[in-house]
């Protein structure tokens, strides 16, 4: 066997392995880039029993994609912000030191924090380990030069090109491979409450940057760029606005519609309290008394979405009553009925009748990365 025949049975050897854990892991996307690589040597080799193994398994992994992507039940992991404080137990390369750990499917924040704080014991004895459950920032002048410290932030990933809007989850392949940008949010107002009214509620965003990509050959990689971004009331509205047009519309638009997302999202968005969710919203920066306090563009946008919003929930509505059964007309109902209260008390803010919202009614893509493919009334 000639060293070039050595070397390439020895390749392919390796690059099937690899089929075998990315199968395993659930990433199927990533077949078809490995059978590219092994297909032109069997074809050379004109050996038809290996390519008809590498179809079959290419056939089964593209019938997959679309069964998760439609499901939504893969589970590709969670990400967490972990920072380390504590001189007197962690050395240099943790001390101070943000990572991003990758942790398997569903794990929740209690699971990684009592791991992390288990492990730390461990080392450091019972009693010298203290977490910190909350994502403000650390005044480490105020910490225990005895104790070692722990804060643990879940953290969304952040790929570039996809919408920061966009309801795709932990099973989507796209939020799982290649990232190295993460964001975490933080909710505050100026008198320090983390919690407020709409019109008092800020937000704090903080982008982090880690030196690899994620999937990588460890589970924590450490961040070294860190970005702070604030969001003003009227631009939490905005976002939160954004989210909820979008998440209606991916599930009114899916292949097949899932109903029981489909009611809890309908029933999120038009069974709400004059003091919450969209409702409150609109109350704080749209009413007339109040929107010329806001910059005009703001104020807007903001009608715009909620123009969409309109919309959209009542495509979903109009979704609904076609694949409820006859014990469920009574919900339906209900459910359209608190879509009018909302209708009728947003109809005045947003200058507009609801039936001219609905027939002149269009998801612009440019505002939520998502088109709603039924959207006039």
């Amino acid at each position: 066997m000639t060293d070039v025949h050595y070397n390439e049975q020895a390749l392919l050897e390796q690059l099937i392995i690899c089929t075998e854990y990315v199968d395993k892991a659930e990433r199927y996307e990533l077949l078809g880039p490995l059978y590219r690589l092994t297909i032109p040597i069997y074809e050379r080799r004109k050996d038809y029993q290996a390519l008809l193994g590498c179809y079959q398994h290419l056939t089964k992994a593209y019938a997959k994609i679309i069964e998760v992507t439609n499901s939504g039940k893969r589970l590709l992991g969670r990400f967490y912000r972990v920072a380390f404080f504590g001189k007197a137990h962690f050395g240099e390369d943790e001390e101070g030191i943000e990572f991003i750990y990758k942790e398997p499917k569903l794990t929740s924040l209690s699971e990684i924090s009592e791991k992390l704080q288990n492990f730390y014991e461990q080392k450091f004895g019972a009693g010298n380990v203290k977490m910190i459950m909350d994502s403000a920032p650390v005044n480490r002048e105020e910490l225990d030069s005895k104790l070692a410290y722990i804060q643990v932030t879940w953290v969304r990933a952040a790929p570039e090109g996809v919408s920061p809007a966009s309801s795709s989850g932990e099973g989507s392949f796209d939020r799982a491979h290649n990232i190295r940008r993460f964001v975490f949010e933080t909710p505050f107002t100026r008198d320090g409450a983390a919690r407020g009214p709409v019109h008092h509620q800020r937000l704090r965003l903080t982008h982090l940057t880690v030196e690899y990509w994620f999937p990588y050959v460890t589970r924590r990689v450490p961040v070294i760029d860190t970005q702070i971004e604030e969001k003003s009331p009227i631009e939490v509205a905005l976002s939160e606005m954004e989210s909820q047009v979008v998440e209606l519309a991916e599930i009114v638009n899916a292949k097949a519609p899932d109903i029981k997302k489909l009611q809890l999202r309908l029933q999120g968005s038009v069974c709400v309290q004059v003091n919450a969710g969209p409702l409150a919203y609109a109350n704080a920066f749209l009413d007339p008394t109040l929107a010329p306090m806001y910059p005009d563009d703001m104020v807007d946008k903001l009608k715009h979405i909620f123009k969409e919003f309109l919309t959209v929930c009542h495509t979903a509505l109009q979704l609904n009553a076609k694949l409820i059964s006859s014990d469920q007309v009574s919900y339906h109902e209900a459910l359209e009925t608190n879509y009018y209260k909302l209708s009728h008390s947003l109809s005045g803010m947003l200058g507009q009748p609801l039936h001219d919202i609905l027939v002149n009614g269009t998801l612009s893509t440019t505002v939520t990365g998502v088109e709603l493919e039924s959207s006039n009334a």
